[in-house]
C-alpha cells in the first residue's frame, strides 16, 4: 500500500455515505440471524452493520486519499443463506479487513475491537496470519462523522486478548487499541 502510516488518521465522511450506510443497515437487518452469537437486538445488529459501513467507507477515503486504488465496500443486500464473508476492501489488490468500534463504546470499555471466537462461530480472519486489517474509531458523539483509522497490521502481529466482560471471554477475543499505539 502506498504512502504507509505510523500513527492514527482522522477523516471526515461525506452525508452522502451516511446516508448510504443507513439505508444498507436498515435492509440488511432483516436478512441477519445472530442466534449463534447470542445477538438477538435488532437496534444493535442495525447499528453494528452502520457503524461497520463507517469504519469501511473512512478505509477507503484515506487509502484513495493516499494513492491507493480501492474497490468496496460491498452494499449488496445477500438473502440469509447466500451471505457473503468476503473481504471488506481490496487495497491495490490487497484484501483488506475493517474492524470499527464507536467513541461512545470505547469511552465506557476502552477502545477496542471483538472478533468471535466461539465454539459456534469464529471469524475467519483468525485462521490467516498474513491477513491485513485495519482497525477504526467513529466517533458518535459529535455530528461531524469523524472516524480515526489506525495504520493496516497484519493479523499476525496482533496481541488478540480476552475480554474485559466477563460473559463474553470464551466467546470472543479483542484487540485493545492501547496494544497497537
Amino acid at each position: 500500500m502506498s504512502k504507509p502510516f505510523k500513527t492514527p488518521q482522522k477523516i471526515i465522511l461525506n452525508p452522502a455515505i451516511i446516508i448510504k450506510a443507513k439505508k444498507f443497515s436498515e435492509s440488511v437487518v432483516s436478512t441477519i440471524d445472530y442466534k449463534d452469537s447470542n445477538q438477538s437486538n435488532i437496534e444493535k445488529i442495525r447499528d453494528d452493520h452502520f457503524i461497520s459501513k463507517l469504519g469501511e467507507e473512512a478505509v477507503k477515503k484515506l487509502m484513495e486519499e493516499r494513492g491507493n486504488k480501492v474497490i468496496g465496500p460491498d452494499y449488496t443486500i445477500y438473502p440469509a443463506k447466500k451471505k457473503s464473508w468476503s473481504t471488506d476492501l481490496m487495497i491495490n489488490e490487497i484484501e483488506v479487513a475493517v474492524k470499527t468500534q464507536k467513541k461512545s463504546a470505547a469511552n465506557k470499555y476502552g477502545l477496542s475491537w471483538t472478533f468471535q471466537f466461539s465454539q459456534v462461530r469464529k471469524d475467519p480472519i483468525l485462521k490467516n496470519p498474513e491477513a491485513w486489517i485495519c482497525f477504526v474509531e467513529y466517533d458518535d458523539t459529535d455530528e461531524k462523522y469523524s472516524c480515526r483509522v489506525f495504520p493496516p497490521r497484519k493479523m499476525k502481529s496482533l496481541p488478540l486478548k480476552e475480554p474485559k466482560l466477563q460473559h463474553l471471554k470464551g466467546k470472543k477475543k479483542v484487540v485493545y487499541a492501547n496494544d497497537l499505539l
